[in-house]
């Protein structure tokens, strides 16, 4: 008699930060809603979608100065949005349930990575206002890849740090660029609406969820059919993104 195949393997887990950690989304679309309303223009979120979760995907200042007919200045712009978007933040909140899931998954022995299109020094700010540094292997942003999300890389990086297959990592995302990222590095994907992206028709993940309130990893393994398991560290390259996880494989143990 053949004995049951086991289920696939989970040994890392990648978080998104922003929308996921904590919804700095809701505040900065809130912001530039205001904005293009002083301008009597509406912002839609059928537009601003394309800014979530990357870097580039979208020009709200040349989008708004198309509207209205007129250049706008955009080093004031981007300097009110820079303000009243860190002191709004400052008034967050962890995501529901997201420091429990962390935990849990430390408490299994899986590693644990952030992975962000933002700057570095706007994701360390909030890790360290929030203790949550000692809860993370790694933690990867905007300046420690060639192309953001929804390129693979942050998330190929992500696994290399924690010295765990690509194939072995469950990716949480809210956006649809994170989304794209995650199926195109190989990884499976949770995918966590938030008050912004809960409008929005998101790719096709391996798990839709409202919140992460009362989520369990053990819960949502079991939805995935697989388990988790302590990170084995070493150089797990997985075959199917071989290249590029290869490439950063290698460059973590150059210390590039």
């Amino acid at each position: 008699m053949t004995s049951a195949r086991p289920n696939p393997v989970i040994r890392g887990l990648i978080f998104d930060f922003d929308g996921l950690v904590m919804d700095t989304e809701t505040p900065i679309f809130e912001i530039w809603r205001a904005i293009y309303a002083e301008e009597g223009q509406s912002l839609e979120l059928v537009d601003w979608q394309h800014a979530l979760g990357t870097h580039g995907g979208f020009d709200p200042v040349a989008h708004l100065a198309t509207l209205v007919g007129r250049r706008l200045n955009a080093p004031e712009l981007a300097d009110r949005v820079r303000r009243e978007h860190w002191a709004a933040c400052e008034a967050l909140s962890l995501a529901p349930g997201v420091h429990a899931l962390i935990e849990d998954g430390r408490q299994q022995g899986a590693g644990t990575a952030l992975a962000s299109s933002s700057p570095r020094s706007w994701v360390e700010a909030w890790v360290g206002h929030h203790r949550l540094r000692g809860l993370f292997d790694a933690v990867c942003a905007r300046e420690d890849v060639r192309k953001v999300k929804p390129a693979p890389d942050l998330f190929l990086r992500a696994a290399a740090r924690m010295g765990v297959a690509s194939g072995e990592c469950l990716v949480w995302e809210d956006s649809p660029n994170g989304i794209l990222a995650a199926t195109a590095a190989g990884m499976r994907c949770v995918a966590v609406r938030n008050a912004v992206t809960r409008g929005l028709a998101l790719p096709p993940a391996d798990l839709l969820l409202d919140s992460l309130e009362d989520v369990s990893l053990a819960d949502v393994a079991s939805r995935l059919k697989c388990r988790v398991a302590a990170a084995v560290r070493g150089p797990h390259i997985q075959s199917g993104v071989m290249g590029l996880s290869g490439q950063y494989q290698a460059e973590e143990r150059r210390g590039g």
